[in-house]
């Protein structure tokens, strides 16, 4: 028989000052059987960076079409494709033919290193890409926010991400690997 998905809500409320948007987003995040605790926060943390109307999460890990969140506009046209993780080059070369913007957050520490210096040169070439890294420490401090009912608070600022659960507080700070050259907002 195979597993189920576990189900996790999450009441986010966001402050991003750095776009001027402001919202409150009851979602629902269904967390694959394979997926850790810490993929499934730095989903969450992919939102809250991203979020707008549009924005959804998708099948991800078990599809290979999709990717973990996507944006598509009210014409069907596909802005963003956010993947999280390690995808494969090939993956994010297709990702940068169908959606005017690509995003990939990497968590994983020296693993996330060693794709990157793997992969640089060939993802360099792809102009609506950008790469994000997210230290080990911090995402595994996240993944220690995981519950399955949760009432976050999120303020993005320059870089800078404070995020809040009840008493628990962390600040988070992704590091640029590489930025969006063509077809930014």
């Amino acid at each position: 028989m195979a597993l189920k998905a576990t189900i996790y809500k999450a009441e986010l409320q966001l402050s991003d000052l750095d776009r001027q948007h402001y919202g409150s987003y009851s979602l629902t995040l269904a967390r694959h059987p394979s997926e850790t605790d810490e993929r499934m926060m730095v989903r969450l943390l992919a939102f809250a960076l991203h979020a707008s109307e549009h924005l959804s999460f998708c099948k991800g890990i078990s599809d290979e079409d999709e990717p973990d969140l996507w944006e598509i506009d009210l014409g069907g046209n596909l802005e963003r494709w956010i993947e999280v993780g390690l995808p494969e080059e090939k993956r994010i070369r297709k990702a940068c033919g169908r959606a005017r913007q690509v995003v990939v957050i990497t968590y994983s520490g020296r693993t996330a290193e060693l794709w990157w210096q793997q992969n640089q040169a060939a993802l360099a070439r792809q102009d609506k890409l950008t790469v994000l890294q997210l230290p080990a420490a911090q995402s595994q401090a996240l993944a220690a926010l995981a519950e399955r009912t949760m009432n976050l608070t999120c303020t993005l600022q320059e870089g800078q991400i404070w995020l809040s659960s009840g008493p628990r507080d962390l600040q988070l700070e992704p590091r640029y690997l590489q930025r969006q050259t063509r077809g930014a907002d």
